[in-house]
């Protein structure tokens, strides 16, 4: 970590300053539109949620889980990390001109991808009654099946476009896609056809029509940014540069260690428990996966610049952003997570009484996600530093340990148990990737400005807590959830700015204020 006085000249430094200014510039700007549709698919999301809970039930929502597992792990297997590959070659190809090595990567890539997904949903047809009958118990999900195997042909094509825009830089737009567009589509069609009685079998419909949509307007717009000279198809060449596939076996063999880290929890709730414990278990997950909305929307545009900034060696710039960011993702995260814990069974509740039993795992689950969003974005970092063999080490015990923690766990306190061991492993998997990039980078994500945090995060919880006393007044729970949300964020942001703001500080406060004046058209 540099010293107080070095940071200080950095400051002062001519060109690195606007440097800084450009790159956060870009990584404001661009995250900025990520979040707002995060926020906005969050917040119509959770509505949605809880219409799905109160309409479908436990029981259902909990063989939708289970169904979820199984493509999510051919999903791995039939992406064939293509997609990570993606996002970094066509980028590299676009700036370097490669339009042969561009155009071999996007056709070959997406036909690829289409002849293995229907082998897989032949392999998901087969194998998968057994899946849900023997190991899962729950025949009632075989029905649904051909249905899930449409999802992962979608899911898999989708996440390739997406990706590609992404090396497009253009992450703005694709959110566009998938969040304003899509995601409204989903839910109004799931709707309309659980209304007319469609149950479960209308809602996983409904997602294959919203990935219709998207993937035909993801094609439409990567098509347009593809230069022409990378357009057409040449039936000479149908080989994928083999630099793409040596990084895709790195991303093949992060995702099936991500899979193990993420899933393992409902894998061992299905086979031990049953399906309405998981439905239970699937929704507290769901909200705790929002926790984390500042950090995803930063790391979608934060991994190219690392990329960019590692390369010409401005280790000064990447730090001072590294820690910028990372203040600023825990600061306004911590309002949130303390709202999550103090109000979890409420929040819980929303959702139904079958649903109340879940509202430890929710305060489980968060604390976990603060040790996440506390280290920044420390697996971007080696991932796109070239360090990915680090990253992959980390993983693999550490998925070993989440599937250890799961089975041993989940028999004695069943969806407790999975909440404790997805907690240890996200704060363990965080943890020690920080570690490797104070190893291998010589990265700190923390300076003295992180004392500044203390007062405001200090007033966000005692607003908080106040809030919640009071709260026994309030008739309707969510409405002392949104004033405890308003409040404790309120609070936050002005003991932010009565300590005042560093110039890295007033940079970022600037232009989360410009985005916000500009959402209101000022």
């Amino acid at each position: 970590m540099p010293a107080e006085g070095s940071t200080a000249e950095l400051a002062h430094a001519g060109p690195e300053k606007l440097s800084f200014q450009t790159e956060m510039g870009r990584i404001s700007r661009q995250s900025g539109i990520v979040f707002a549709g995060t926020i906005f698919a969050a917040a119509l999301g959770y509505v949605f949620k809880v219409y799905l809970a109160r309409v479908l039930g436990a029981e259902a929502l909990g063989m939708y889980a289970l169904g979820m597992t199984i493509i999510s792990f051919l999903g791995i297997l039939n992406v064939l990390g293509l997609p990570d590959s993606a996002m970094r070659f066509v980028a590299l190809y676009a700036a370097s001109k490669r339009f042969e090595a561009l155009r071999s990567l996007l056709w070959n890539g997406s036909w690829i991808l289409l002849a293995t997904n229907l082998i897989f949903a032949a392999v998901l047809l087969k194998v998968g009654p057994w899946i849900a009958t023997r190991f899962y118990h729950s025949p009632q999900l075989v029905r649904y099946l051909p249905l899930f195997a449409l999802i992962m042909i979608t899911g898999a094509l989708n996440a390739f476009f997406s990706k590609v825009l992404a090396g497009y830089k253009e992450v703005g737009r694709r959110t566009m896609i998938t969040r304003f567009v899509a995601s409204p589509v989903t839910m109004a069609a799931a709707v309309l056809l659980i209304t007319l009685g469609g149950g479960l079998w209308g809602y996983l419909v409904a997602q294959i029509v919203g990935a219709a949509v998207a993937m035909a307007l993801l094609i439409s717009l990567v098509w347009r940014l593809t230069p022409v000279a990378a357009r057409s198809l040449d039936v000479k060449k149908l080989l994928i540069e083999p630099e793409v596939w040596s990084f895709s076996a790195a991303m093949f063999g992060i995702g099936l260690m991500e899979f193990f880290m993420g899933q393992a929890d409902r894998v061992a709730l299905g086979f031990y428990r049953g399906a309405h414990e998981v439905g239970i278990y699937a929704v507290a997950a769901a909200l705790i996966a929002y926790e984390p909305i500042i950090l995803l929307s930063v790391n979608q545009i934060f991994a190219p610049v690392i990329a960019d900034l590692h390369t010409r060696g401005e280790h000064a710039l990447l730090e001072r952003l590294f820690q910028t960011l990372t203040k600023w993702m825990l600061g306004l995260t911590f309002p949130l997570a303390m709202v999550m814990i103090m109000y979890a069974r409420p929040i819980m509740c929303i959702f139904g009484h079958d649903f109340e039993a879940g509202w430890p795992i929710l305060v489980i689950g968060t604390c976990g996600q603060l040790v996440n969003c506390g280290v920044g974005s420390v697996g971007c970092l080696l991932f796109m530093s070239g360090n990915q063999r680090r990253l992959i080490r980390v993983q693999a015990v550490m998925a070993a340990v989440m599937v250890g923690l799961s089975i041993q766990l989940v028999p004695l306190w069943g969806a407790l148990g999975a909440a404790v061991a997805a907690a240890i492993t996200n704060a363990g998997t965080n943890a020690w990737n920080l570690v490797e990039v104070r190893a291998a980078l010589k990265l700190s994500p923390y300076n003295r400005s992180y004392l500044k945090l203390l007062p405001s995060i200090g007033s966000a919880l005692l607003i908080t807590l106040l809030v919640s006393k009071a709260s026994v007044f309030v008739r309707a729970d969510w409405v002392g959830i949104l004033v405890a949300l308003l409040l404790a964020y309120g609070a936050f942001s002005a003991m932010t700015f009565a300590m005042g703001l560093d110039a890295d500080d007033r940079l970022i406060a600037n232009a989360i204020w410009t985005r916000v004046r500009g959402a209101f058209g000022q």
